[in-house]
């Protein structure tokens, strides 16, 4: 028996952070219904085609689910939702600031008749304050967190290559609704939780904050190396590859210069005898460190560092990290069905293997509505005439 099993979750949702909390949640054994809009579904399924003409995101974020759709606007809406959230344990939603509310769907609105449900509001900046009806993105929650502020290189701030707010706000709800049911099991009673993408992505920025305290100056930019501590990060070899380490103190730049540079002399040379004498030279002893490497192979470098027990590792690209051999070492791989055939999915991290994780299919728009809808009561004719209504 899974962790979840005989938990069902209700969810409005669409983009990241809502559908990567109840996947989460879903590949523990909870049951989780995905009311998406007909016709169109979740605006995620058109992101991108990259999965053998299904979307890359959606693919990531939605196996295991039920995808029931409902037009929550059409008069018939309210019953049906009120049907399904009597035999729900969680209800989470991420639409527009306010609209969960104004379908009578908050956690105030809900409690009454439903006092064991836990409510999971999911937004970008939180149910209220000034910001609360600005819309909010995963980049722009980036940017408003500082997090792009302290990424990039000296001249040019970026972005993190994936959609780290929202998979921050994402976790945040996941792990607020699990502490939501244990609460649920001790008093009876569900609660409502409001998860705002910035202060998901604020509470990751805690060490560039502190670093900052007192208007002390953050970090700087650093590409992919490390801000205050060098050599930490990226160095070319002669194959064209990238090879990043790092080392954490001076025992490990001695043994660097000795075994890995083949200059141990170099150890004790004044520009570079301590980490903020390394830092401050850190464009002296970059060159000094990719002319070493210029006529070795990644392999070969690697080999050097492992042996010199330095903390390394290589710049892979996505096709390396699908044929990672450490992940197939651990069998960590599981096909799942998607209306384009099977794909590979990565096991939940600290499961052990796949009978301790639910691994079902990606949904196609609509797939279980009738299903669902049998089951809440509606019989056949009842379910003809909402689909000629067009409410699902």
């Amino acid at each position: 028996m899974l962790p979840l099993e005989g938990i069902t979750v209700v969810t409005l949702e669409h983009a990241i952070a809502a559908p990567f909390c109840t996947r989460q949640l879903a590949d523990l054994g909870a049951r989780v219904i995905k009311v998406e809009r007909p016709g169109v579904g979740d605006f995620a399924r058109a992101y991108d085609g990259r999965v053998r003409g299904l979307a890359s995101h959606f693919v990531w974020t939605n196996r295991s689910k039920e995808s029931l759709t409902l037009d929550v606007k059409h008069a018939q809406a309210p019953a049906i939702l009120d049907r399904l959230l009597a035999k729900a344990d969680v209800l989470v939603q991420n639409l527009a600031p306010g609209a969960a509310a104004r379908l009578g769907l908050s956690y105030e609105a809900l409690s009454g008749n439903h006092p064991r449900l836990v409510v999971c509001d999911i937004s970008g900046y939180g149910a209220d304050g000034p910001y609360r009806d600005k819309k909010a993105y995963d980049l722009l929650i980036q940017s408003e967190s500082g997090f792009v502020s302290i990424t990039g290189t000296p001249d040019e701030p970026s972005k993190a290559g994936c959609s780290i707010a929202d998979i921050a706000a994402g976790m945040y709800a996941y792990t607020n609704i699990l502490a939501a049911l244990i609460e649920r099991g001790r008093t009876g009673k569900g609660k409502g939780i409001d998860v705002s993408m910035l202060e998901s992505m604020v509470e990751w920025m805690g060490y560039p904050l502190y670093y900052a305290f007192d208007g002390a100056e953050p970090p700087p930019r650093a590409g992919a190396a490390h801000a205050t501590i060098y050599p930490y990060g990226p160095f070319p070899t002669g194959d064209a590859r990238i090879v990043m380490l790092g080392l954490q103190n001076e025992r490990e730049w001695q043994v660097f210069c000795a075994k890995v540079l083949m200059q141990p002399a170099l150890a004790a040379d004044p520009r570079f005898d301590s980490n903020a004498r390394r830092t401050a030279a850190r464009d002296e002893l970059k060159r000094l460190i990719v002319a070493a490497f210029a006529s070795l192979t990644a392999e070969e470098v690697v080999k050097r560092l492992d042996d010199a027990q330095i903390a390394n590792a290589r710049v892979n690209t996505m096709v390396d990290v699908w044929e990672h051999p450490q992940l197939k070492a651990r069998k960590r791989w599981v096909d799942v069905s998607t209306p384009a055939g099977p794909v590979p999915a990565l096991m939940p991290p600290g499961v052990p293997d796949a009978a301790h994780a639910r691994m079902d299919a990606v949904p196609s728009l609509g797939q279980h509505t009738k299903a669902l809808l049998a089951e809440l009561g509606y019989g056949e004719a009842d379910i003809a005439r909402l689909e000629k209504e067009k409410a699902i």
